[in-house]
């Protein structure tokens, strides 16, 4: 069972920065893709970005691209999101996610508990 915690969430003004990490519990990070995802208030939770285990592949929302960059660090068992030029419409709850095999929208075997970011305007 893989535990993820991330931290790093808070309030920042539009056109702010932010970094999101993700720390997971066990040594099988290296072989997960990880991603992260984020829920707005009455919306569904969507896909924001991921990484796979085998290349680093990067993949991104469109709403994201050029804004957010997703890396990891096998060595600390971390995953991180930097996020800049931040937008109101960012604002959510932001989720990590560690899947073995799926990459992108459809993964998600294992979850963080959420960090809230804020961006006012």
């Amino acid at each position: 069972q893989v535990q993820l915690v991330e931290s790093g969430g808070g309030l920042v003004q539009a056109g702010g920065s932010l970094r999101l990490s993700c720390a997971a519990s066990e040594r099988t990070f290296s072989s997960m893709n990880m991603g992260w995802f984020r829920q707005a208030p009455g919306k569904e939770r969507e896909f924001v970005a991921a990484m796979t285990w085998i290349g680093g592949i990067t993949y991104y929302a469109d709403s994201v691209k050029g804004r957010f960059t997703i890396y990891r660090d096998n060595a600390k068992n971390t995953v991180y999101l930097q996020m800049n030029s931040l937008k109101p419409e960012d604002t959510a709850i932001y989720y990590c996610a560690a899947d073995p095999g799926r990459v992108g929208a459809r993964m998600g075997n294992y979850w963080g508990q959420g960090t809230q970011v804020t961006v006012s305007s």
